[in-house]
């Protein structure tokens, strides 16, 4: 007799780099993701949707770490042999969106869009392949208030989620100051430029050593892959640190920094960050510098704003380290990082810096539309603040209530448990029939266990002939559970367990929901 043919199974795994989110999780990201939505809004923006994917050629080559046309983003070919992809961002397929619907959208035009992203690195802890973003975006707005309302909403979310003032900061920069910066040092080349710009922006992640090599020969990680450096001499890299670790500050006299107040009109008190952006105007005027001159005027602008709405040093701070790592930036940058100090279950101290950030694109449109279309955005990595929320329990006010559950006694009264199971759910009140093996009823309890539920409702014949049913509280039923010693002594007490009759079921439960809410 021949063999029968083994069936070929697939293999149950998740691909690398993604995550499964369960919904305890997705319910409480919800939950955050309404708090911001509600900022936006406060703020004038309106809610905006786009596809997955996009044209390729839409999205532009505009990823961090890219070493060949088109890296870093999942393509395929369509029916029509053009190349498509996963969005790398909310970022590209807005400034389509705006190309292509400019002659009907109002300008400014204000947006925010929540949304799964894609990007086809190397994954690592903390690092996904796919991860949902949270953007605000005005797009025809080139004035520079426009670039501080973006801090001021990123401000404002955060604290709206419950983070404390002096537990996050927003840090600010200008992208023309690394411009003015490399001009300085004669560093022309636009690939060398991008790489030196890569470099810096990991500089939270790697320190001052580990932007050094980059901006150098390069480096090779934990895992031994190895990155290619800018190959930058050793006086350039010292300059472009030393810039940085803001070295400058120290190259100018108080005359000098008074000179400059004057100049600008300055009305300098002790804000170090309003003193940064002096000493960057200050630093390209020696230098003869245009792109740094302007960069400094900019920060200026932006720190009288800031301060002018409320927002002190203790939450919006320049920083010359900031640069993005997104090439398509064209002026102000920002980030979000929390500076909270926190610890994970096995009381190692975690850091999780930045959750967020972005600036200004004014050269972005202007791809489909030939013209300079001013733009400028914010975005916050859900997961990332999901996962410092849930640290600080933010987070534990989330629904996590399951539904009641109606259990079935006897299968032939059907139709009489989906009534019931009718009538829960129209007082508003999540409920669900018992859809399993009906013969176990502790099946069925196990079953409104593992789904978190408050209550089982139970009706056998006996409650049946007086128009009743049983409801065993599961919340009352477990804390009993921990204090009776035998199964004897669990079945004379029926802890937590009640008739009630059907007309009062809907005012049953709401009375065990409001008995455990207090």
């Amino acid at each position: 007799m021949a063999k029968t043919k083994k069936t070929s199974r697939p293999k149950a795994r998740l691909p690398k780099g993604l995550r499964d989110i369960p919904a305890a999780e997705i319910r409480a990201q919800d939950a955050m993701l309404r708090t911001i939505r509600e900022v936006y809004e406060r703020y004038g923006f309106e809610p905006l949707d786009t596809p997955a994917f996009e044209y390729t050629e839409a999205l532009g080559k505009f990823l961090p770490d890219q070493e060949r046309p088109n890296a870093g983003v999942f393509s395929f070919l369509d029916d029509d042999e053009e190349w498509m992809s996963l969005r790398y961002d909310l970022t590209a397929p807005l400034a389509r969106y705006v190309a292509e619907n400019f002659e009907s959208l109002p300008k400014p035009y204000r947006r925010y869009q929540t949304g799964s992203v894609w990007r086809n690195e190397k994954p690592g802890p903390g690092r996904y392949r796919e991860f949902t973003q949270f953007d605000a975006d005005t797009v025809g707005a080139s004035s520079v208030a426009a670039d501080a309302e973006m801090c001021m909403l990123a401000a404002d979310a955060l604290e709206a989620l419950g983070i404390a003032r002096g537990d996050y900061v927003i840090k600010v920069n200008n992208r023309k100051v690394l411009d003015g910066v490399l001009e300085s040092i004669d560093v022309t080349d636009e690939g060398q430029k991008l790489t030196v710009l890569r470099a810096i922006d990991k500089f939270d992640r790697l320190g001052v050593e580990g932007v050094r090599l980059l901006l150098g020969d390069g480096r090779k990680d934990e895992s031994g892959d190895f990155t290619k450096g800018a190959g930058l001499t050793e006086e350039q890299i010292d300059q472009i640190l030393d810039f940085i670790e803001s070295a400058p500050v120290a190259t100018l006299t108080d005359k000098e920094i008074q000179d400059t107040i004057a100049g600008t009109q300055s009305s300098l008190g002790d804000d170090e960050s309003e003193l940064h952006a002096l000493r960057i105007l200050r630093y390209g005027e020696r230098k003869a510098i245009p792109v740094l001159i302007d960069a400094g005027e900019t920060l200026l602008a932006l720190v009288k704003l800031f301060r002018a709405g409320g927002y002190g040093s203790d939450r919006i701070v320049i920083d010359p380290s900031v640069v993005r790592g997104l090439e398509y930036y064209t002026g102000p940058v920002f980030e979000a990082e929390l500076t909270f100090e926190a610890k994970d279950e096995k009381g190692r101290p975690i850091r999780f810096g930045s959750v967020g950030g972005g600036g200004r694109y004014d050269g972005l449109v202007a791809r489909f539309k030939g013209q300079e279309i001013p733009a400028t955005g914010f975005s916050i990595g859900v997961s990332r603040l999901y996962a410092a929320l849930n640290l600080l329990g933010k987070l534990k006010d989330a629904e996590t209530r399951g539904p009641v559950v109606v259990s079935v006694f006897d299968k032939d009264c059907m139709a009489d448990y989906q009534r019931m199971v009718q009538t829960l759910r129209n007082a508003d009140i999540r409920a669900e029939l018992f859809l399993g093996n009906p013969k176990n009823m502790g099946a069925q309890f196990k079953y409104a266990d593992q789904r978190n539920s408050p209550c089982v409702v139970i009706q056998g014949p006996d409650e049946k002939a007086k128009g009743e049913v049983q409801i065993k509280d599961l919340v009352e039923g477990a804390k009993a559970a921990a204090s009776i010693a035998s199964n004897e002594e669990w079945r004379s007490e029926r802890p937590a367990q009640f008739a009630v009759s059907e007309d009062k079921l809907v005012e049953a439960v709401r009375e065990i929901f409001a008995r455990h809410e207090s």
